[in-house]
């Protein structure tokens, strides 16, 4: 069923997010550090060791792979949302460094894909 692969990714990300929290207060700071990305962590770790351990079913194991890759994606939308509202209430100088950043990766992007060719 459909529903485990969400049980599964709701436990992954209640875990993450108060790993976050721990974090965050373990380093005195008053925020989640890294939440979201330990999610991700363990969900996949989740995934791959059910994968392997226990028969769960097609229809099960669908919706575990479904949940398991819509994920990334929604958490990826998010952070870039939330670095451009950082970067614009950063100023000037926070807009020009993600600007920096995103040209030197497309310059990169075709370099790198001529080094996998060969």
């Amino acid at each position: 069923m459909v529903i485990y692969g969400i049980a599964l990714l709701g436990v992954c990300t209640l875990l993450g997010l108060f790993a976050g929290e721990l974090l965050g207060s373990l380093f005195g700071i008053d925020a989640n550090v890294g939440g979201i990305g330990i999610a991700m962590f363990l969900l996949m770790c989740a995934t791959s060791f059910f994968k392997g351990r226990f028969e769960i079913g097609n229809v099960s194991e669908k919706g575990i792979t479904f949940w398991s890759m819509i994920y990334i994606p929604i958490v990826v939308a998010m952070a870039a949302k939330q670095n451009v509202v950082g970067a614009i209430d950063g100023g000037f100088m926070a807009l020009m460094a993600g600007l920096l950043v995103v040209t030197v990766s497309f310059i990169f992007v075709p370099i790198i894909s001529n080094f996998k060719r060969k």
